[in-house]
């Protein structure tokens, strides 16, 4: 992925090309919300394989950075940005499928033996999910790769489904992605 527009501490929370490539395959659906788009690198992929996608973060410099890096891609049409609070947006929106890339808090989560969705990550993550399934229960959650992955199965809800995937790169994990609902 060429992104031309990034701020420094962005770098962090970039998705691999690849990883974002194979996540956009499965999330593959008519209207996908990205929930935390930063500079656009999930919603770019997703607008590959999504009739629409609603881009949503809550800093204006990120989304501007993520409207120019969709205009490189060519994708800027399929992607309607939206600068707001994922967690007082949410209950407005309307798709067929939720991706989640929440903040993990930093580079610090991976000097940590296990990452906790709940007490990590600057926004819980088990509020997150609540406000992904006023929208589906088709969700994708990417996370750090030292996540609990117990968390992740609970995060599934009594009778629910989940399928934990490894991202790897070169041989090395890097992510975990969960996916819920219909995407299992």
């Amino acid at each position: 992925m060429v992104i031309l527009s990034l701020r420094s501490e962005a770098w962090f929370s970039v998705t691999p090309e690849r990883i974002a490539e194979h996540q956009a395959e499965r999330c593959r659906c008519d209207v996908v919300v990205d929930a935390f788009c930063g500079v656009g690198s999930n919603a770019i992929q997703l607008a590959f394989t999504c009739k629409r996608v609603v881009a949503v973060d809550i800093d204006p410099l990120k989304v501007a950075y993520a409207r120019h890096n969709a205009r490189v891609y060519g994708v800027a049409d399929r992607i309607e940005f939206v600068v707001g609070d994922w967690m007082e947006v949410a209950p407005s929106l309307k798709a067929d499928v939720v991706f989640l890339s929440p903040p993990w808090g930093g580079p610090e989560y991976a000097k940590e033996k296990v990452y906790d969705v709940h007490t990590m990550m600057p926004i819980d993550g088990f509020a997150i999910m609540e406000k992904a399934r006023l929208i589906t229960n088709d969700i994708a959650l990417y996370v750090p790769r030292n996540t609990n992955v117990n968390q992740l199965v609970s995060l599934a809800g009594l009778g629910g489904k989940v399928e934990v995937e490894q991202n790897l790169l070169n041989g090395k994990l890097k992510t975990l992605t969960a996916y819920y609902g219909g995407l299992v």
